[in-house]
C-alpha cells in the first residue's frame, strides 16, 4: 500500500500496474485486502489489475480502472503494439473512406435522379404550358365576347326595325297625314277645331298648312 501511495503521487508515473508472479488460491488473498481496495480507489492515477487468475475474482479487479488477465496482456493493452495500431488505423481510414464514398455516390444519384425530373430538368416547360393555357382562356373569352357583342346588336337591330315599323314616320309613309293645330297639337277629332283654324298636315315629304272649313265635319280647305 505504501508503494501505491508514494507512486500515486509521482506526477511521472501515468499509470500503475498491480500484478502477481503465480501462486496458489490463498495467494488471491491479499488483493481483497479492505486497505488495498481503499488505496486503490483513492488513486489518482490509473490502476491496472494483472492478477491472472481466471477461475477466482479478487476485489480487485473490481476497483481497478482496468482488469488484464496476465501481466502480459496487461503490458498489451497499456503499451499496444505499434504496428497493430497502424494497421487498425489503416482500417479505420479504409472504412471510413468506404462510407464517405458510398454516401458521395448515394448523394450523387440522388441528385441526378432531382435533375432529371423534368421539372428540373425544363424549367420552362410549366411556364410554356401555362402559358398555351392562358392563351386558349383567352381566344375563348374574347369569342363569348364577341358573341355577345354580336348577339347584342342583332338584338339592338330588332328592336330598332320594331320601332321604326310602329313610329309615326312609318305611319307616314304609308299615306297617312297627322292633323296639328297652329301650336302643334295633334287634332284627333273634327269637334277640337273650328271653321277657319289654321291647320299643319304632317305628311311623309313634309308639312301643309290648311284651314278648317265652314263645316268642320266635312272636311279641310287647304289655306
Amino acid at each position: 500500500m505504501t508503494a501505491l501511495v508514494e507512486l500515486d503521487k509521482r506526477p511521472e508515473i501515468d499509470v500503475i500496474v498491480v500484478a502477481r508472479g503465480g501462486g496458489a488460491l490463498e495467494d488471491l488473498l491479499p488483493f481483497s485486502n479492505e486497505t488495498l481496495i481503499r488505496t486503490v480507489s483513492n488513486c489518482r492515477t490509473p490502476v491496472v489489475s494483472a492478477i491472472g487468475h481466471e477461475v477466482d475474482q479478487p476485489l480487485l479487479d473490481l476497483v481497478a480502472d482496468l482488469r488484464a488477465s496476465t501481466p502480459t496482456d496487461a503490458g498489451r493493452r497499456i503499451v499496444p503494439d505499434m504496428d497493430a495500431e497502424r494497421s487498425g488505423v489503416r482500417d479505420a481510414r479504409r472504412r471510413l473512406m468506404t462510407a464517405v464514398t458510398g454516401r458521395i455516390q448515394r448523394e450523387q444519384a440522388s441528385l441526378s435522379s432531382l435533375r432529371a425530373r423534368p421539372v428540373l430538368a425544363d424549367p420552362a416547360r410549366i411556364l410554356n404550358t401555362l402559358g398555351k393555357e392562358l392563351a386558349n382562356e383567352r381566344h375563348r373569352g374574347s369569342r363569348a365576347v364577341m358573341s355577345r357583342v354580336t348577339n347584342a346588336l342583332q338584338d339592338v337591330e330588332h328592336l330598332r326595325q320594331r320601332v321604326v315599323s310602329l313610329s309615326p314616320a312609318a305611319t307616314l309613309l304609308r299615306g297617312y297625314a297627322i292633323v296639328q293645330t297652329h301650336d302643334q297639337l295633334v287634332v284627333r277629332s273634327p269637334d277640337e277645331v273650328q271653321a277657319g283654324d289654321p291647320l299643319i298636315l304632317r305628311v311623309q315629304g313634309g308639312t301643309i298648312d290648311a284651314l278648317v272649313a265652314a263645316d268642320a265635319g266635312t272636311g279641310v280647305r287647304p289655306a
